[in-house]
């Protein structure tokens, strides 16, 4: 079985990187930045109005290591 390629969502700063296949569903990042991470909503992930600097904070805070990012080239 091979592995999903991980989804992406950006703020135009900053590109949110999401696995399915990694996420455990512990809910840390909802309850850390639920302006951003709302499983209810399609993109679960909005990115767009927030700073990337809480945006990379909370990302940092993934237990299993699903959510990442990294930084549109200059």
């Amino acid at each position: 079985m091979s592995e999903l390629p991980a989804k992406e969502y950006s703020n135009g700063e900053v590109t949110i990187t999401w696995n399915p296949e990694t996420c455990t569903h512990s809910g840390k990042c909802a309850r850390g930045l639920p302006s951003v991470f709302n499983p209810k909503n399609r993109p679960w992930i909005t990115a767009e109005s927030t700073e990337t600097e809480v945006l990379v904070e909370q990302i940092k805070k993934c237990p299993s290591g699903a959510l990442g990012f990294f930084f549109k080239e200059k």
